[in-house]
């Protein structure tokens, strides 16, 4: 009699379309920014030092001007240059010299960060204080709901960063300030605004995520210090990250 064969049973049906990322698209305004990057270094140029006038870059890059207003934008934001009615753009920050292997525009991209994350502490650990003292139990579910949400996508390799600032602005609403919320969504939007590789990375800021339980946890039991103690430590873990980057 011959063996029979066990079959193996089918694997489950799982879309391996949640494995994809979306493609990142280079635009014109971070071309602009890497090549005025060079520009910088090769020329020398220090703090206080003069970019040349919109126009001129614009005509040089061959792009227009309004192209390259948008870019330096993204600069003004991360306190990268000050851009002044009667002066012109001004570079407000030295290239870090110690990074030979990190390309220019990223060691620029990475001290603005740097930048941002020291006023977001200072807001943050106010806002989370708030949160723990104010929280109505409608709060505390939202917070506790998007924070399971955020873990469920982390977990499954989903995109995640949507989900993040969802953890987050359920913990600035629990405040009662909405004035806290405008203040800090004005900072994650130079934060986020038009990350260049690698910080578009789905894996920038991931080692942050577990420290988030804490700050739920804390908030949700009212416990101020605590929350303050947490949120410091997730400051902490993408500053050291964003450090990194500097080489």
């Amino acid at each position: 009699m011959p063996n029979e064969m066990t079959a193996t049973p089918p694997r489950p049906a799982v879309s391996a379309s949640q494995y994809l990322r979306p493609i990142k698209r280079r635009t014109r305004d971070v071309e602009v920014l890497e090549a005025l990057a060079v520009m910088i270094e090769q020329a020398g140029l220090k703090v206080g030092d003069k970019l040349p006038i919109e126009t001129e870059l614009a005509a040089k890059l061959k792009v227009g001007r309004s192209t390259v207003r948008e870019a330096l934008k993204v600069w003004e934001n991360l306190g990268i240059v000050e851009r002044r009615t009667s002066v012109g753009t001004i570079l407000a920050m030295n290239i870090v010299p110690n990074s030979v292997h990190v390309p220019v525009v990223l060691q620029f991209e990475a001290e603005g960060l740097l930048r941002t994350q020291q006023v977001r502490r200072a807001l943050e650990k106010e806002v989370v204080q708030l949160a723990a003292k104010n929280a109505t139990e409608q709060d505390r579910t939202k917070i506790r709901d998007t924070l399971a949400t955020l873990f469920e996508f982390v977990e499954k390799g989903i995109p995640w960063h949507q989900a993040d600032a969802n953890f987050h602005r359920a913990i600035y609403a629990a405040s009662g300030n909405p004035l806290f919320e405008q203040l800090i969504e004005q900072v994650h939007s130079a934060f986020h605004q038009h990350y260049i590789e690698p910080f578009m990375d789905n894996s920038y800021g991931l080692p942050s995520i577990p420290l988030h339980k804490d700050l739920a946890d804390a908030v949700v039991s009212g416990n101020s210090a605590a929350a303050v103690e947490a949120v410091e430590r997730i400051l902490d873990s993408t500053e050291q990250q964003t450090k990194l980057l500097l080489g």
